[in-house]
């Protein structure tokens, strides 16, 4: 049985192993990207508290940031933090993709949150192999190559267990350490399967999360699977009723950007959710609605949503998290669960060395299997142990 998997696990790896390292390691470097880009511009995202000063409210700071930016933006969205220290953070409709700084204390702008091409770069490699497809939700041969590398790596994973289960304690512990004085084969052999099998949850949890952002069937599946059935878009009642055709909802939408926004109203709105959230870890205010983390110490998003006159600011209904259906908060759960965010620091801490393992494991199992084929040809024995039994087979 063991000689099967190790068949299936050798001759799966080899044409996919250089395309997962390449994943892996992009993904790695992907873990701490917020944290990073925090830590080289603190001046975007903190603020001095001056003494006896409260923050203005969504209109005053409106009326700052066209002050300053002119009026050829127009405000989208407005972002408090729960943590007085913290910057606002403002959208706008003409530029979707990118967020303003702004000192809730003085309106002063204090500029573009930054996005480094490396980590775009990074990003591009990990979904797409830098081939990017045309749009959202359609194909690309790099997204394709992603995916399928991907699925293969979960067969490989499981393979390399069953491989790794060792029949003895004395060879559980040999596998379990690795040895740094009996030679560089015996090294690398060591090191592919002792920190294979440490991160092999890890691997395995990015693998099958992954997946939804790569193939509809399996996401489908995914869904169905955790009780969420269809997507919440394709769910919602909305949605299905037909009620509404394409062309009615695009007018309405240009009438609602034609309208002036009130933002008085917003004031109303963020005072009241103030009274109802003492504690919150962020509110955000657009026309209507506004969405508010509730807890200011979790890693993952468990956002409420509160909708509001867009005259008055009267809130009309909060929806609460835990009230949403399932098939709302999956996306968010298979996000959290892929990248590590699920735990805070320490999770994330665990899943970039996983990552960062997972993107040596395909180029330890290359040398050593080369290694072997090489020693084979000269006519060389090398012996078991210094070999995973993957790479035995010819």
């Amino acid at each position: 049985m063991k000689r099967f998997f190790a068949k299936i696990h050798l001759w799966l790896s080899i044409p996919v192993g250089l395309f997962l390292a390449i994943i892996c390691l992009t993904g790695a470097s992907l873990v701490f990207e917020q944290e990073i880009t925090r830590a080289l511009n603190g001046d975007l995202y903190q603020v001095e508290v001056p003494r006896d000063q409260s923050r203005l409210t969504p209109s005053q700071l409106e009326a700052c940031i066209r002050k300053q930016t002119g009026d050829s933006l127009t405000l989208a969205s407005l972002q408090y933090a729960g943590n007085p220290e913290e910057a606002c953070l403002a959208t706008f409709r003409q530029l979707s993709r990118k967020t303003l700084s702004i000192d809730p204390y003085t309106g002063e702008v204090k500029g573009w949150l930054k996005s480094y091409s490396f980590f775009q770069t990074m990003r591009k490699l990990h979904r797409w192999l830098l081939d990017a497809p045309a749009q959202k939700g359609a194909s690309s041969t790099g997204k394709l190559i992603v995916g399928v590398s991907t699925l293969l790596m979960v067969f490989i994973l499981i393979s390399g267990m069953v491989i790794w289960v060792p029949r003895t304690r004395k060879a559980l512990k040999n596998r379990l350490n690795v040895s740094v004085r009996k030679g560089w084969r015996r090294f690398w052999y060591d090191t592919h399967v002792a920190l294979g099998f440490y991160s092999f949850l890890f691997l395995l949890v990015m693998a099958l999360t992954g997946l939804t952002w790569s193939f509809r069937w399996y996401r489908t599946a995914a869904y169905s699977l955790f009780g969420g059935g269809q997507s919440a878009q394709a769910a919602s009642p909305a949605s299905a009723s037909g009620h509404d055709s394409p062309e009615k909802k695009n007018q309405e939408g240009k009438e609602r950007k034609r309208k002036q926004t009130n933002y008085i109203a917003w004031d109303q709105a963020w005072q009241e959710l103030q009274i109802r959230y003492p504690e919150y870890k962020s509110i955000t205010l657009s026309n209507g609605t506004a969405q508010i983390a509730p807890d200011p110490s979790a890693s993952m998003r468990r956002n409420d949503t509160a909708g509001f006159d867009p005259n008055s600011g009267e809130i009309i209904q909060v929806t609460h998290y835990k009230d949403l259906p399932r098939a709302n908060k999956l996306k968010g759960w298979f996000y959290a669960f892929h990248t590590g965010s699920w735990g805070g620091t320490i999770t994330k801490v665990l899943y970039f060395l996983a990552a960062l393992i997972g993107g040596t494991l395909p180029l330890t199992g290359y040398w050593l299997w080369l290694k072997k084929k090489s020693s084979r040809r000269s006519g060389k024995r090398i012996p078991a142990t210094d070999c995973p039994s993957a790479l035995k087979i010819r």
